[in-house]
């Protein structure tokens, strides 16, 4: 019984490269045909009849079916691609500006003047004070929370 062993130099640097490359197309096969079968079932235009005689041909005779399915439906695929990014980025934006419009809600002028009124029958704020901020308030140019309204009346 004599095993042989096998050390890194009994291995050339060319076979080195040559199953790095090997390796490489397995993967991009791999993800050429996943891409495919998700194309497969992304397309509305194809019926389920259709749809499962593609999936069929792709699995069973995955080196052929790819190659078929890229010539026949090739273009369609990258219109597909397309087509589904441009609604997502429509939806994300439609997202974006949906959340920017109905934020976090500013408090009114009323209600601003209300918390103020509190404050100065509290004793929070002098009267001095209170004009400021009523004043600010008023002309809209005075902040809307209650940091900077403190911030403005010098307390």
């Amino acid at each position: 019984m004599s095993a042989q062993t096998y050390l890194a130099y009994d291995y050339p640097l060319l076979s080195v490269f040559w199953s790095m490359l090997v390796f490489f197309l397995w993967i991009l096969w791999f993800v050429l045909l996943f891409r495919i079968i998700v194309d497969i079932f992304r397309d509305d235009d194809l019926s389920g009849w259709a749809k499962a005689g593609w999936t069929l041909f792709v699995v069973v005779l995955p080196f052929l079916g790819v190659f078929v399915y890229l010539i026949a439906r090739g273009k369609g695929m990258g219109k597909r691609e397309v087509a589904e990014a441009r609604a997502r980025q429509e939806a994300f934006d439609s997202y974006i500006r949906q959340t920017a419009v109905s934020g976090p809600a500013r408090p009114s002028s009323a209600e601003e003047l209300a918390k103020l009124s509190d404050m100065r029958s509290r004793g929070d704020i002098t009267d001095d004070e209170f004009r400021r901020a009523k004043a600010l308030v008023l002309a809209e140019t005075g902040p809307a929370d209650r940091s900077d309204l403190h911030s403005a009346t010098g307390s």
